[in-house]
């Protein structure tokens, strides 16, 4: 074993794809923000009244997945966060929170215990009334004269975690600062949001909107192409390998970040299968692996209760594909939304866990559908009226990893 592991080692000593991978990783900021100089100079324009100690008016940016929202507001942040003197009167402070990070954004408290902790502050992680958190907060950013920027990335997760009394009650904080002013930066993948706000937050929250559209699949071949000189070595792409890339991620509605993970991955597969090139057929095997990964970071990043509903759907199909067997010899997972919520209240009760109402199971289950973790079928049952059929949509090699991931989040099992 010890000389299998030696001989891994040592072809890995001996690399002849990557000559810098870091640059096609999330946290890489590139110099350059290629299609996105028109919402870079918005954002720019709305910001720049910081510079002369200023509130802006809170701003919200919306577009799908990997359409460059985060990448270009933190352009944006690192550019005013040079240009401000020390000298000024006044001190700027950008924070940045991502709302769907786990044990730090499900609850109230929880996000302010973060805000506080990025702000120099402290509190317990929990113990203290919510309001007596929301008091230290304000003590803390009002203690000198300051302005904050605070970004809240994915902030339509807070509302589906939380409520929108959270959001509005941060847009209000103004009114309660004596020496700080704040101004909020909410970015969000749902077009939709928005419109499912309580009116009094929309028009505090999105006072200035910017929209990103899409890349295209050029766009996203210019994008790899800039971000594949700095990664390979000279002649490790075969010919076809980017535009492949740059296809798949704009069937996925021009995600880059699919695109250039495609990539990485890719020249990962390339690496351990010791070739010496990166071939198309591993862009195949990429796809292939992001798509089983996505689902599974879904399952881990969705709410508990959100984790009961999926994880009942699981147990439920599982039992009716085995009686179906055992009677005919024919598989059936073919499960009713009736029969889902009613398994569903059972996990509450185990778990000591709030049960929600059949509305809000069912359109729990309407966002698994969209996702494309289940598929659901309406059902004419004639007088009988009509019923929700659902079928898991998650392949049998990734159902196991599911099930782990919510059992250990619940703690159930």
């Amino acid at each position: 074993m010890t000389t299998e592991l030696d001989e891994i080692f040592e072809s890995f000593d001996k690399n002849i794809i990557f000559k810098d991978k870091s640059i096609l990783q999330t946290r890489y900021q590139p110099e350059e923000i290629p299609h996105r100089i028109e919402q870079i100079k918005q954002i720019g324009s709305i910001l720049a009244p910081v510079l002369r100690g200023e509130r802006t008016s809170n701003l919200f940016l919306y577009g799908k997945t990997g359409t460059g929202k985060t990448l270009s507001i933190q352009h944006v942040s690192d550019k005013l966060l040079k240009r401000v003197s020390k000298n000024e009167g006044f001190k700027l402070r950008i924070e940045y929170l991502n709302c769907k990070l786990k044990k730090v954004s499900d609850t109230e408290y929880r996000i302010l215990a973060e805000l506080i902790k990025k702000l120099g502050g402290s509190v317990p992680a929990t113990g203290l009334p919510t309001q007596a958190v929301y008091s230290k907060f304000i003590e803390i950013i009002d203690s000198e004269k300051q302005l904050i920027v605070l970004i809240l990335d994915e902030i339509d997760q807070t509302v589906k975690k939380i409520s929108n009394d959270f959001l509005y009650n941060l847009t209000r904080l103004n009114s309660e600062l004596s020496k700080t002013q704040i101004c909020i930066v909410g970015i969000s993948n749902n077009l939709t949001f928005l419109d499912e706000l309580d009116p009094r937050v929309r028009s505090s929250l999105s006072e200035e909107e910017i929209v990103f559209p899409p890349y295209n699949a050029l766009q996203l071949q210019e994008i790899l192409n800039k971000r594949a000189k700095g990664v390979f070595k000279e002649g490790v792409l075969q010919d076809g390998v980017v535009a492949k890339c740059a296809a798949f991620a704009a069937r996925e509605h021009g995600d880059a970040r699919r695109a250039l993970d495609l990539l990485r991955i890719a020249g990962e597969l390339a690496e351990r299968d010791g070739s010496k090139k990166v071939l198309l057929k591993y862009i195949d095997e990429a796809n292939n692996k992001i798509e089983r990964d996505k689902i599974l970071d879904v399952i881990k990043s969705e709410p508990r209760q959100f984790q009961l509903v999926l994880y009942s759907i699981i147990h439920l199909s599982e039992r009716k594909i085995k009686n179906s067997k055992n009677k005919t010899g024919q598989t059936n997972d073919s499960i009713f939304t009736g029969d889902v919520y009613n398994f569903y209240q059972d996990l509450c009760v185990q778990n000591k866990l709030e049960v929600l109402t059949q509305r809000r199971v069912s359109d729990i289950i309407q966002e698994f559908d969209m996702l494309g973790i289940i598929n659901v079928r309406v059902i004419s049952k004639g007088r009988g009226g009509r019923m929700r059929e659902i079928k898991l949509a998650i392949s049998k090699n990734i159902l196991q990893k599911a099930k782990e991931i919510i059992e250990d989040s619940l703690s159930y099992g």
